[in-house]
């Protein structure tokens, strides 16, 4: 929910920056949520379609006489230009990595250029881009210098909508403290990087106030030369106007009877848009999005589960064929089991030597364990 929310009356202030003695209620729109991932692709979408075709010459790098010279020259089988008594005779063409050859891929006029977008997208990314600029912090963080207007959302009386004089337009941005933005403008105009200089594009400049009216009695003649100030009706709001670049909060100037018909056109949740048949609001996923309290809260916390403060030590698994303590855990026997067969094989062993001693004549070999044997026959 837009911070704005918390103030559900804005005051209405005159061409002199003086309380006009009247306040609105805050359009149900400032409260829609700011998605700002829905406002930049339908931003990136909708700014597609006032593209112009364009494409190369069909005939570029092909309007020579080239053919290949097969294979069985030691060169490669690019097509060379024919003829002789000259430096472009020999000369691969036709290729993308021939100098006067045809680029990668042609571009074409028949690419898709346009866009279609979801009527109920476009719809609740305007929703979005309106409730943003409701928000000082999100104003500021776009580059918008707001620090000395009266209010966020600001409205001004409908008499600046008689405005005819860019005087008169200049006079009402300084009184209302909103110099300081288009002034801004005027401090980053710059050379455009690029090819942009040669072709009529010549500088760039950041974007300063948008001033959206209801009825133009002579509005956008006053502020057209105006540079970064931009106009528009309010009931023709446009998110390349509202969020620039994809980005949400740019700084607004309502008058008093667009800020009016908001509520008309967009709806307030308990009654739908009159303007725009079938819609309304889209809802918040969440009521309240101060996550920390609603966890702390009693209503919550009594049906959590408590936390198991117990610590499970992850075991290692080892393989008891390989680990003797693994199998002596497994089968206690293991061990008698282990000394019996050593015993045995050990016998084994000394019957082997002493059969072959005997064979040979030798003399048999000590046994061991004989002093042992004695003992356990005693």
């Amino acid at each position: 929910m837009s911070l704005a929310a918390a103030r559900p009356l804005i005051t209405v202030y005159d061409d002199k920056n003086a309380s006009a003695g009247t306040t609105v209620c805050l359009p149900a729109v400032f409260r829609a949520p700011v998605r700002p991932d829905i406002v930049s692709k339908i931003h990136n979408e909708i700014a597609k379609n006032k593209r112009q075709p364009y494409c190369v010459n069909v005939d570029a790098g092909h309007q020579t006489s080239a053919e290949s010279w097969g294979t069985g020259r030691a060169v490669a089988r690019i097509p060379r230009v024919r003829g002789g008594g000259t430096h472009r005779s020999g000369q691969g063409a036709f290729g993308n990595m021939c100098r006067g050859g045809r680029m990668f891929a042609p571009t074409k006029t028949w690419r898709r250029w346009h866009r279609k977008v979801n009527t109920a997208q476009k719809r609740y990314a305007i929703c979005s881009a309106i409730a943003a600029t409701g928000v000082p912090a999100l104003v500021m963080a776009k580059g918008h210098q707001i620090q000395g207007i009266s209010e966020v959302p600001l409205v001004v009386a409908d008499k600046v909508q008689a405005f005819s004089k860019t005087k008169e337009a200049v006079v009402f941005l300084r009184r209302n403290k909103a110099w300081a933005d288009v002034a801004k403008v005027y401090s980053t105009r710059r050379m455009r990087a690029g090819k942009g200089k040669l072709r009529n594009r010549r500088h760039v400049q950041k974007l300063g106030p948008l001033v959206i009216y209801d009825q133009d009695q002579g509005l956008t003649k006053a502020f057209r030369n105006i540079p970064g100030v931009d106009t528009i009706q309010v009931d023709n709001l446009n998110l390349l106007k509202l969020a620039p670049g994809g980005h949400v909060g740019r700084f607004c100037i309502w008058t008093e009877g667009a800020f009016k018909k908001l509520d008309g056109l967009y709806g307030t949740w308990r009654k739908a848009s009159s303007a725009k048949p079938g819609w309304n609001l889209p809802q918040p996923k969440m009521a309240n999005t101060d996550l920390s309290a609603l966890l702390k809260s009693e209503a919550i916390r009594k049906v959590l589960r408590a936390p198991n403060r117990k610590v499970k030590h992850a075991v290692v698994m080892t393989n008891p064929l390989k680990n003797i303590r693994r199998m002596l855990q497994l089968n206690p026997y293991a061990a008698v089991q282990k000394k019996n067969a050593e015993l045995i094989s050990a016998k084994n062993i000394r019957a082997k030597v002493a059969k072959i001693a005997k064979a040979s004549g030798k003399p048999a070999p000590v046994d061991p364990m004989a002093k042992r044997n004695a003992k356990v026959k005693k």
